[in-house]
């Protein structure tokens, strides 16, 4: 008999606004929660903890990492807790393992996580070269791969990072999930590569992750 399913509930671009936490279904019967960036607005006092206390009260085991709007005390806070996946990986399953790359680059309101196209790009390849032997990878980024349906503003503009675009095609992990656009919600591909974004936690859409014998797979959901 084949085990059940593992899943996780993927979101991000939380921006402190939390009444969606509590309407997300499945979310304590999930292995784990990724947050894939914009925890906060500018991160002012206190506004981390209060975003990890409505998640970890659903369900404990919880992998964030910073986005542009995010302050580097958030990338320390989850560094204690042990949640930490901005340049980080963990093994989900033997074999399938999530790496995490966390920022933009910069946008025209100059945000405090904001990082040039070389330092992302740095920080996508050295985290990779730290991941050792894996046979499927769950890419974790806030900023989206530029020129694809997931990094369209409102007038029409491709404005994502080439440099994750240029990771994603070299290395074509299963399973890419992002964000940041919040306007773009949807799923392409690049290669063999899925790739997610859920939009804006507020408008209710998440990624369901799941690995169902030895799979790893993904479906865009919506409250």
């Amino acid at each position: 008999m084949s085990e059940a399913p593992k899943t996780w509930i993927a979101f991000g671009d939380i921006h402190q606004s939390l009444k969606f936490v509590d309407l997300l279904p499945e979310l304590e019967k999930a292995s784990g929660v990724i947050v894939t960036g914009d925890l906060t607005n500018h991160s002012p006092a206190g506004a981390v903890e209060k975003v990890w206390e409505a998640i970890y009260s659903r369900n404990p085991n919880i992998l964030a990492q910073q986005g542009n709007m995010d302050r580097t005390n958030v990338t320390e806070f989850l560094k204690e807790k042990n949640a930490n996946l901005h340049c980080e990986f963990r093994e989900l399953e033997p074999g399938i393992k999530v790496m995490g790359v966390g920022c933009s680059i910069p946008t025209p309101f100059g945000t405090p996580g904001e990082i040039t196209e070389e330092e992302m790009a740095q920080y996508l390849e050295d985290t990779h070269a730290r991941l050792g032997d894996y046979e499927q990878l769950l890419l974790v980024v806030h900023d989206a791969p530029f020129n694809t349906s997931l990094d369209v503003i409102g007038n029409g503009m491709h404005v994502g990072s080439k440099a994750v675009r240029a990771f994603i095609e070299k290395h074509q992990p299963e399973i890419v999930l992002c964000g940041h656009i919040h306007e773009s919600r949807g799923e392409d591909s690049v290669g063999k590569s899925r790739i997610f974004n859920p939009g804006m936690a507020s408008g209710g859409g998440y990624v369901l992750v799941s690995i169902d014998n030895g799979r790893l797979d993904a479906t865009l959901k919506q409250i």
